[in-house]
């Protein structure tokens, strides 16, 4: 699968120009989305989630088809057992989806955890994750342990062996950002490391401001 490098924003506040404008400045790179079977399970590192509604389409280049459709809900569970849930429930929200062996995804988390503990993030926003493309043979198993090294405190939802959650936002590559409307549509999905500066404003945006 394809990263993206553009996308059309046909939505009433500027979240795509933001986005791209700034990544293409900074020449991110992603790492490209690869499925691999076979990597075992280990306790903690799958969980059980369920998604309810239509998958999007994946972030592909040239555009992004999904922007203004509904985003699926997802039911799951954090490494510690406790319910998390992302559903239409008024509030804009950013989703980062994260693998436990994506170099740059390992550079990204610490970078919204600062921006997280300098309270940056604008109330009336909220932030999730997902721990998903988890595979016990590659680097830096498992994930709850790397996030809990870096003191994570983005609510996680744990993706199951089959991605569910990954491949129900249209996963492409790592890390990769959904960004969505108070009224649960999407508003822009971008893959790649982001700077504070750009999180601030696409959060901001999400707002309407």
């Amino acid at each position: 699968m394809s990263t993206a490098s553009k996308g059309d924003t046909p939505r009433k506040f500027p979240v795509v120009p933001v986005i791209f404008g700034v990544v293409a400045v900074a020449l991110v790179v992603t790492i490209i989305l690869t499925f691999e079977s076979g990597g075992g399970s280990a306790d903690g590192a799958f969980g059980n989630p369920t998604v309810t509604g239509a998958a999007l389409p994946p972030l592909a280049e040239g555009g992004d088809t999904a922007i203004g459709m509904q985003i699926p809900s997802v039911t799951g569970e954090d490494f510690q057992g406790n319910t998390v849930e992302i559903t239409n429930d008024g509030r804009p929200k950013m989703i980062i989806l994260l693998a436990h062996w994506c170099s740059h995804c390992q550079a990204e988390v610490p970078v919204v955890q600062a921006w997280l503990d300098a309270g940056l993030k604008p109330d009336g926003v909220d932030i999730y994750s997902v721990a998903t493309g988890t595979t016990e043979t590659r680097e830096n198993f498992p994930p709850s342990a790397w996030l809990e090294r870096e003191g994570w405190t983005v609510p996680v939802i744990v993706d199951d062996e089959a991605y569910s959650v990954g491949t129900a936002f249209g996963l492409s590559a790592f890390p990769f950002w959904v960004f969505v409307n108070a009224d649960g549509t999407l508003a822009a999905r971008t893959t790649g490391e982001l700077p504070a500066e750009t999180i601030t404003q696409v959060a901001t945006s999400l707002l309407g401001g």
